[in-house]
């Protein structure tokens, strides 16, 4: 049977990324408390397309992801990357996993559990290295310390997301992501909150304020002090209740730089 895609191209141009997206796929994932987790992920898996080819071959990206069973780890990534860079000829390969995660809180007096939804995403690459990033968001609150200190009755606040993302030299857990990302705003969010805790909640933030600023700043000192992360992003934004925009504030860093032999700061 004739293969179309391997026919040789004549226009000379390669292609930075070729392949498939928006594929609902059921894949476990590790969990820190309960071992694993069963989630459903949007996936997109693309590799470099040479110049001599005129397509690559589509079946092949859901057959080497079939072959993983449904289990997505660090390791599993890897070897998914690898395969694809390898089957269909690539200089590069890379893949993305995006899938809400669950982690049961509990609420702050009371302590009635419940599950609160975080956004996770796995991204890999192999090239001639192999990269792999975990992104997490997490829905948080915030006051402003503005509207605080020039009002005589309450401040004005809203719920924010806080995305986090990181590479890391050992195991981070999602979970531990989303901790200190609760921990930098004014307050967490939950899912159940009886009147005790949504007292508790409401005075927390007014005792906490920060600006997307402050958040991210909050941020940045808790990443700069785990010696498993080498580099991180961290963007916030904030869905503002008495303004008709959304405020945010970004920034990145490799501590990998600030640790080089020569430098110094």
């Amino acid at each position: 049977m004739r293969d179309v895609q391997s026919e040789r191209d004549m226009r000379n141009i390669p292609i930075d990324s070729v392949g498939v997206t928006g594929l609902a796929y059921p894949i476990e994932v590790r969990d820190r408390n309960e071992k694993t987790q069963h989630t459903v992920a949007m996936v997109e898996m693309s590799v470099s397309l040479p110049r001599h080819f005129r397509g690559t071959h589509m079946s092949r990206f859901i057959e080497i992801l079939n072959s993983c069973n449904g289990h997505v780890t660090l390791h599993n990534l890897e070897h998914i990357a690898s395969a694809l860079r390898e089957h269909l000829e690539a200089d590069k390969a890379e893949l993305k996993f995006s899938f809400p995660y669950f982690a049961t809180r509990r609420a702050p007096v009371s302590g009635a559990p419940s599950l609160t939804r975080y956004d996770a995403a796995f991204w890999a690459s192999c090239g001639e290295d192999f990269d792999f990033t975990l992104t997490v968001t997490v829905p948080v609150n915030t006051l402003c310390p503005c509207s605080k200190e020039i009002s005589e009755r309450g401040a004005h606040n809203q719920r924010a997301e806080v995305m986090i993302t990181v590479r890391m030299d050992h195991l981070v857990w999602i979970e531990e992501l989303a901790d200190i990302a609760e921990e930098s705003a004014s307050s967490p969010v939950f899912t159940l909150l009886k009147r005790e805790d949504e007292k508790y909640v409401t005075e927390r933030a007014y005792d906490n304020p920060r600006f997307v600023e402050d958040v991210v700043r909050e941020v940045a000192v808790r990443l700069d002090d785990d010696p498993r992360i080498s580099w991180y992003s961290v963007r916030v934004v904030s869905h503002e209740s008495i303004h008709a925009h959304e405020a945010f504030a970004s920034l990145s860093r490799d501590k990998r730089l600030r640790n080089a032999p020569g430098r110094t700061g």
